[in-house]
């Protein structure tokens, strides 16, 4: 199968990109269909960053002056209402990431077929031990810095997905937890 500037030095490597690109698009449009565009999601976040910039303030002015008791348990108020928030957006976040792993599985599975074996990129390093063995997943031979299309595709979907939605203004809240299982809290602990 002929690929569009075959003849090109860099043609797989830059069609791996490009898919990646693209995909990261279709799943951007799949959550802005399912999550980003509903009143619940805009009304989370916007509880969220109203409670991190509430605690924000609370804590700057708890630091200038000596802290009350009543003051330290309206902060533990906030801090559990902006976690109660923040899961419940992870939550809400959750059902639509379904739909994009199956994309993403589908488009990984066609890029397999179609790059079985070839190498796409070269690295400019000899990568070490785990990374070598994901750069170097279903090639031959035993140069090093052969990069196989399942480690391009992953580092150019992680990179790309990320940055699409900052661009996008998709971006978790500032005081929004990462994900479902959160950092405990070291006070309590």
């Amino acid at each position: 199968m002929a690929y569009p500037f075959s003849d090109f030095k860099y043609s797989d490597g830059l069609t791996v990109v490009g898919i990646s690109f693209c995909t990261a698009i279709v799943c951007e449009a799949i959550s802005w269909v399912l999550i980003y565009r509903t009143n619940s999601y805009k009304n989370l976040r916007s509880s969220i960053d109203k409670a991190s910039k509430k605690l924000e303030t609370m804590k700057t002015d708890s630091n200038k002056i000596n802290i009350k008791k009543s003051k330290t348990k309206k902060i533990d108020r906030v801090e559990t209402s902006l976690k109660e928030s923040s899961r419940d957006l992870s939550l809400f976040k959750f059902k639509s990431g379904g739909v994009v792993a199956l994309v993403l599985f589908v488009v990984f599975g066609l890029l397999n077929s179609l790059f079985e074996g070839k190498i796409v990129a070269k690295l400019p390093f000899k990568p070490f031990g785990l990374i070598m063995k994901m750069s170097h997943r279903g090639l031959q031979g035993n140069d090093p810095t052969d990069c196989s299309m399942a480690f391009l595709y992953f580092l150019c979907s992680i990179s790309i997905r990320t940055n699409l939605q900052k661009f996008l203004g998709f971006a978790p809240p500032r005081g929004a937890s990462a994900g479902l299982f959160p950092m405990p809290d070291p006070k309590t602990s």
